[in-house]
């Protein structure tokens, strides 16, 4: 049993490790992943992360290709299109949701986040390629977006945003387009809108938050790897 428990912690370790260097850019789309350098580097057997990496491929970061091997997944633009019809679905019902329930904490809660966020944005390290800052606002962002969600009381709505990976996607696509800024109040918006307790409001404040810079996104991926996946459904 130890040792088992052992094996699923390395496990766990290397997907956190392998996904974070994902998500941080330095392991931009289409790059290769080779199971023993990637043992090497992490200091394990090459048991856990091939256990990782099939993880990551079931949650679409990772693909193996025939005559190719393992890499970072590149999305079609179709898939990019499906992703972000998705995030809209599930964070449109967050919205509608956290109008109808939060309460006046949580309401000020997420205005703080927001206000919080919208800083972190125009802090003008981002033109420093400081990966390590970046990578600290997308977790304030994934957390911002989540508690949206949190607010809602329904836990299952939580497990379908996480089990879809839709902020995860919204992350490495911003990344790989290399998307540093936002407009100034971007996210203070929508957390106004969310805490007017209009449902309308805050569903359509929602959709239009999510879908901010889709084209920006395609048009940018479709130029950085025009001869691979991401042409297809153009």
């Amino acid at each position: 049993m130890k040792r088992k428990l052992e094996a699923l912690s390395m496990a766990q370790d290397a997907y956190s490790q392998i996904r974070d260097s994902i998500l941080r850019g330095q392991r931009p789309l289409g790059s290769p992943l080779s199971r023993r350098k990637l043992a090497a580097e992490l200091e394990m057997s090459v048991v856990p992360v091939t256990d990782a990496l099939q993880r990551l491929e079931s949650e679409g970061l990772v693909e193996s290709r025939p005559r190719v091997g393992t890499r970072v997944r590149v999305p079609t633009a179709q898939d990019i299109r499906g992703h972000y019809v998705v995030r809209e679905a599930l964070e449109s019902q967050s919205a509608r949701l956290f109008a109808q329930k939060a309460t006046a904490d949580e309401r000020n809660e997420l205005l703080r986040l927001a206000q919080h966020l919208d800083e972190l944005y125009a802090a003008p390290s981002h033109d420093e390629a400081d990966l390590d800052q970046l990578f600290r606002v997308h977790q304030v962002h994934f957390r911002f977006h989540m508690r949206i969600a949190e607010c809602s009381g329904y836990s299952a709505l939580c497990a379908a945003i996480e089990r879809n990976q839709i902020l995860i996607f919204n992350w490495l696509y911003d990344t790989a387009a290399d998307r540093k800024r936002l407009p100034a109040t971007h996210h203070t918006i929508l957390a106004e809108e969310l805490c007017s307790q209009n449902v309308e409001r805050a569903d359509a404040a929602m959709r239009t938050h999510v879908m901010y810079g889709r084209d920006e996104v395609l048009q940018t991926l479709e130029t950085l790897y025009p001869r691979d996946r991401l042409v297809a459904g153009l």
